[in-house]
């Protein structure tokens, strides 16, 4: 019963609900507060983590401006490297440009050389020609002695009708210095002068066989003289045999134009003797059969030296004109 009476005084009671609002505000306050708090630490904790990442950025930007400032001064030296390569090249290509100039000009010059040597070689051609010539004309000069020599001693064996003495020795033979030598056997005695039968008959030939070649002018032009030389060997003083050899080569001369005074008339100025004792031996041994052979008449032929001179002359005025 009491309790039913409380409850209805209660109802009979007016409602105050401004505490329940007043709860309900401090309870929205302190959420919005919370949500203030919640959003202002949000923020604070996203500013940390943009500062955060603002501070990376400016790392990262310093580091990237680093970067490019060592790559702009990479670049600046690479600017200079390539400056530097630019120049050398420049360098180069004048040095090539000056090099191909040199070329061009070592060309042009060798071009000419090369007609220079042409034309040397063409010169030097005629003048080997020429000097073939010359040495064709001299080396006829030289031969002429000894195409004298063997006309003389063909003519002699082709008018005796043998080449060789009874003992199988030549009769007439030409040296190596083209030299006629006449068998002293067929001529003298040992130690005399005076000349055998069968020797004078032989220089009979001789004087015939001179005087044949004496008469082409040709010939006779080119001769200066003929000269008669003895000889002797080692027996006996070299002033015995020097008289000797001088008797003999003088007795040789006078038979000859004794046994054709047309020999003397026409040519007796061509002719000389002169002796050599036993100087000039032609087998340096001492036996008899050296002796034998060194004790001989040689007949020797000279050239004038007018007309080698004017051979010589002939050519240097050749040149003179073709230069």
């Amino acid at each position: 019963m009491k309790a039913r009476n409380r409850n209805f005084r209660k109802n009979q009671e007016e409602v105050n609900f401004w505490p329940s609002f007043t709860d309900v505000m401090s309870t929205i306050v302190l959420v919005l507060f919370f949500l203030v708090f919640l959003a202002y630490f949000q923020q604070m904790f996203s500013i940390a983590i943009w500062n955060e990442k603002l501070d990376n950025t400016k790392s990262e930007l310093l580091a990237t401006e680093d970067h490019l400032k060592r790559a702009g001064d990479e670049l600046e030296l690479k600017k200079l490297e390539i400056s530097d390569k630019e120049d050398a090249l420049r360098i180069m290509q004048n040095e090539a440009e000056k090099l191909k100039a040199e070329v061009e000009q070592g060309k042009r010059e060798l071009t000419v050389s090369i007609e220079k040597l042409l034309e040397q070689e063409k010169i030097i051609a005629n003048s080997n020609q020429e000097l073939g010539e010359l040495r064709g004309k001299l080396q006829n000069i030289s031969l002429l002695r000894l195409n004298i020599l063997e006309e003389v001693k063909n003519s002699i064996e082709d008018e005796i009708g043998t080449s060789t003495t009874p003992d199988g020795e030549p009769l007439v033979a030409i040296d190596n210095n083209a030299n006629l030598m006449i068998n002293n056997q067929l001529l003298f005695a040992k130690s005399s002068s005076d000349i055998s039968f069968e020797g004078q008959a032989l220089l009979s030939r001789f004087a015939v066989a001179f005087e044949k070649i004496l008469d082409d002018k040709d010939i006779r032009d080119y001769i200066d003289s003929i000269n008669i030389e003895g000889h002797a060997d080692i027996d006996g003083s070299y002033q015995s045999n020097y008289e000797l050899s001088c008797k003999r080569a003088y007795a040789v001369i006078n038979t000859m134009m004794a046994k054709n005074p047309t020999l003397e008339q026409k040519y007796g100025e061509y002719f000389a003797a002169t002796g050599f004792s036993e100087f000039r031996p032609v087998d340096p041994r001492t036996t008899e059969a050296a002796k034998s052979k060194n004790r001989r008449i040689q007949i020797s032929i000279t050239i004038k030296d007018t007309h080698v001179q004017n051979i010589i002359q002939e050519y240097l005025e050749d040149t003179e004109i073709g230069e």
